[in-house]
């Protein structure tokens, strides 16, 4: 892949409206298949925000009616704001576009941030992003009020319907660590047009959990959510993550050698006479 180009929208006191950093998505994006400009990824914080993709259901977007922006992007509802790394790297790859190699690259990117700063992170079967994997189901603590019952017991096991919106604070998404549970350091959620990527990652840093708590964050109501500052004990910064991030996107975007997704030929059924 060619090489990669970063540009830092802004941080902290000049985090980024979402609306104003989709906007300049749009406009890097069309520069870019008109190769205008090499492949370039924006780097910023955000303020507060929920976006929901497109297969978002009803059910998982706040119960208190707080404002969500609904966008163009695949995956579910998440939350960004300060604390969060947000990285949306646009590329133009061969067509038909790999999606599924292209968020495997963002992921190892981002596990390759967090071995960095000593977290451990892997990749869940079925569910995209950046995880730190729970404690055996055995070895976990009873929810709070449980009467010491195994976490065989626990209600979402069975209950495909549960919310943890409802429920208390034991099973809300930002205590997944205090559970034991599998959580999620990092969310990826992508769109492709003209080849081009857009959209991207997220990573937790060192933000206020507690928002993903008005949420079912990416439609999972079984594990929950992490950052870099819990894991370690202390307190990161977004600061001293940007340039390890933007490190390995570079070593695995620029040395990846992107080919075209396979496309299984129709079979066409012999013509009768």
């Amino acid at each position: 892949m060619s090489e990669l180009r970063f540009v830092h929208l802004g941080f902290g006191g000049d985090a980024v409206e979402y609306r104003e950093a989709w906007q300049k998505q749009r406009e890097v994006h069309a520069a870019r298949f008109a190769d205008e400009i090499p492949d370039t990824c924006l780097l910023l914080e955000h303020l507060p925000v929920y976006t929901a993709g497109r297969r978002t259901e009803d059910s998982e977007r706040p119960l208190d009616g707080t404002p969500v922006v609904d966008v163009d992007r695949g995956g579910k509802i998440t939350w960004h704001g300060p604390g969060q790394l947000v990285g949306y790297p646009i590329l133009k790859l061969p067509r038909p576009v790999d999606v599924v190699a292209h968020v495997r690259r963002l992921e190892e990117a981002l596990i390759r941030t967090a071995a960095d700063f000593g977290v451990r992170t892997t990749r869940v079967e079925g569910r995209s992003g950046v995880w730190v994997l729970g404690d055996p189901v055995e070895e976990r603590p009873a929810p709070a009020g449980a009467g010491g019952l195994s976490l065989d017991f626990d209600p979402r096991v069975n209950d495909t319907e549960f919310d943890p919106r409802l429920n208390g604070p034991e099973y809300a998404p930002s205590n997944a660590g205090q559970r034991r549970e599998d959580r999620k350091l990092a969310q990826i959620g992508i769109r492709v047009a003209k080849g081009v990527t857009m959209h991207g990652f997220s990573m937790n840093v060192n933000p206020d959990n507690t928002w993903f708590d008005k949420i079912v964050p990416c439609g999972i109501r079984d594990a929950g959510v992490t950052s870099l500052s819990y894991e370690l004990g202390h307190d990161l910064g977004v600061a001293e993550v940007l340039p390890v991030v933007e490190r390995h996107l570079r070593d695995v975007l620029e040395a990846a050698e992107p080919q075209p997704r396979e496309v299984e030929a129709e079979s066409v059924a012999p013509a009768r006479a």
